[in-house]
């Protein structure tokens, strides 16, 4: 029976898990707290990818290593139980002997699954799991839908006029949302992965695709250009950031931050592009695309949250923005001038 400390806990260690957020992947965001005698005795996240995991975090903030056999561990997913760029976490709690561990989700990786808490068990250490798992699940959802639906996590985003534009009709560039609404955007780059545009956005739009209006770690430049039209002078070709170029032509590696990937013209394109990542590891996609782009993650139904900035300017014509269902749209904030509209499409969310 868990009790309204356990829920606290809990929460604190979900608190601590999203500290990770931009700098975990592909490992998930974890948090972990441990208790004793109700009080907090050490706590931590994994906090960056290839440095030590949350358990090992909060293990070391524990001045009092004589008090872990008395204590409570909260953390937000299953412990790990094979070796990658550490040592299993498991381990670590069997050797110091942990009273109980508290799991809020398992872990759906199967060089895990279900093993850590098997061999929690074996070694005589109480275990509950699935405590606040929805909350875990929305957390780590690039992580789930990663290894469940085996694609990366989609996120769509696009800025529209008040009357419903996307670009002038000659895609003469030209800023529809604001500075603060530009800052968040260059935010929400950190947090993903990678980022892809087609072949019209990168010609007419010639964009850098960094974060120079924010603070943290460059995502992939994906490009999608089917007949490798596009000149090499524009910015997605400086080598500045590693780039993926997808296209029907050729396969080249010319320099560790600009490589060509052919794909097969006789099959879909899109479905072997998110094949492609999902090889890759690459768990997360900003798709910052034109319409067509856009409208073609919508119409497959492979996308889980869309994020759409509207202004109060008016372009009176031009390329329309996309559509999406209604039923969808879940949020809506003002951002400053602008109105940002969240519509989200997957289990994690709608269930």
């Amino acid at each position: 029976m868990m009790t309204p400390a356990d829920n606290f806990f809990m929460l604190r260690a979900l608190e601590l898990a999203a500290s990770g957020a931009g700098y975990t992947s592909p490992n998930p965001l974890v948090g972990c707290v441990i208790v004793h005698n109700n009080e907090i005795i050490g706590e931590g996240w994994h906090q960056s990818y290839g440095g030590p995991h949350a358990e090992v975090n909060a293990v070391n903030a524990v001045k009092d290593k004589k008090l872990l056999s008395q204590s409570t561990v909260y953390v937000t997913l299953e412990p790990c139980s094979h070796f990658g760029k550490t040592p299993p976490c498991v381990d670590l709690l069997v050797k110091h002997a942990v009273k109980k561990v508290i799991i809020c989700n398992n872990d759906p990786n199967p060089l895990v699954a279900g093993r850590g808490i098997a061999k929690l068990r074996e070694a005589g250490i109480e275990v509950e799991s699935n405590f606040l798992a929805e909350k875990g699940s929305i957390l780590n959802r690039r992580f789930f839908t990663f290894h469940q639906q085996k694609r990366p996590y989609i996120v769509l985003k696009w800025a529209q006029t008040s009357d419903g534009f996307i670009a002038k009709e000659n895609y003469e560039p030209a800023a529809i949302s604001g500075a603060i609404s530009k800052n968040l955007v260059h935010k929400w780059r950190t947090e993903e992965a990678a980022i892809l545009v087609g072949t019209n956005t990168a010609q007419f739009d010639n964009p850098k695709l960094n974060i120079r209006e924010w603070s943290g770690k460059n995502p992939i430049r994906l490009v999608i250009d089917k007949n490798l039209n596009l000149p090499s002078e524009l910015h997605l070709f400086d080598r500045n950031q590693k780039t993926i170029v997808f296209n029907l032509k050729r396969t080249e590696f010319l320099h560790d931050n600009l490589e060509f990937v052919r794909l097969d013209p006789e099959s879909d394109f899109l479905s072997q592009l998110l094949y492609h990542l999902h090889q890759r590891q690459i768990q997360s996609v900003l798709v910052e695309g034109g319409t067509f782009l856009l409208n073609s993650f919508i119409k497959n139904n492979l996308w889980d949250e869309a994020r759409i900035l509207r202004s109060l300017k008016q372009f009176s014509a031009g390329i329309s923005a996309p559509d999406l269902p209604l039923n969808s749209l879940t949020e809506n904030f003002c951002i400053d001038q602008d109105q940002l509209f969240i519509h989200r499409n997957n289990f994690f969310f709608n269930n």
